[in-house]
């Protein structure tokens, strides 16, 4: 799942960043509103956590745009201004969710979580393929009951191979759900991810390589 977090207090979003991503999320960070809006044109986003008041362009502004652009990311607005009235105009204007500061961190990832399921089509709260078992709640992979300790990294890469449901997946898609921004497109980060992963999920593999398209599980 890859979120976009915005928010102009610079140590709480880089905290809140560092955070989501102990939780094998993909996350990348703007610190005003028109930053936000560039990054969702460039990038496709799960899920948008969005401070209210931001520089720049205000968040409310933000989530309009956004709206009538029918971009499809879900929008949890993160803010000091939780009153009822606060809430209710947030969410009319287009927030899938509302959560006002100060919050508890669990919280937001369940809340972030429940959102990604939401933003595209429902997936049940374990993923189960060829006897590989992903809890993202419990952060936790079995394979035929055996516990699979894996790094944050291939979390997230085999999430998104079994969110496809046998479905080929290709090193971009890869690179746009489990990494942020910052990546090289050009590396081979993709690759080595799989090998370790193949290598951790064990023999018979059930990772397959689709020569010139991606992976499939």
């Amino acid at each position: 799942m890859r979120v976009l977090v915005v928010e102009d207090e610079r140590v709480l979003a880089d905290a809140i960043a560092t955070g989501l991503r102990r939780e094998a999320l993909a996350v990348d960070v703007a610190y005003d509103g028109a930053g936000a809006l560039d990054r969702a044109g460039v990038n496709e986003y799960d899920v948008i956590v969005l401070d209210r008041d931001l520089p720049r362009v205000h968040g409310d502004d933000v989530c309009k745009q956004l709206v009538a652009q029918r971009y499809p990311a879900r929008i949890i607005m993160l803010t000091a201004a939780g009153e009822l009235d606060d809430r209710v105009e947030g969410l009319s204007i287009g927030a899938d969710d509302y959560l006002a500061k100060p919050f508890a961190f669990a919280e937001l990832i369940a809340r972030v979580r429940a959102l990604g399921r939401r933003a595209a089509a429902p997936l049940p709260p374990v993923l189960e393929r060829a006897g590989v078992a992903l809890d993202p709640a419990r952060r936790e992979v079995t394979r035929d009951g055996r516990v699979v300790e894996l790094t944050r990294k291939e979390f997230a890469v085999l999430e998104v191979l079994l969110s496809a449901d046998g479905a080929v997946v290709s090193s971009e898609q890869l690179l746009e759900k489990a990494w942020d921004e910052h990546i090289d497109p050009f590396t081979n980060v993709v690759r080595v991810t799989m090998m370790t992963l193949r290598k951790k999920l064990g023999d018979p593999p059930v990772i397959e390589t689709v020569p010139g398209v991606g992976y499939r599980l």
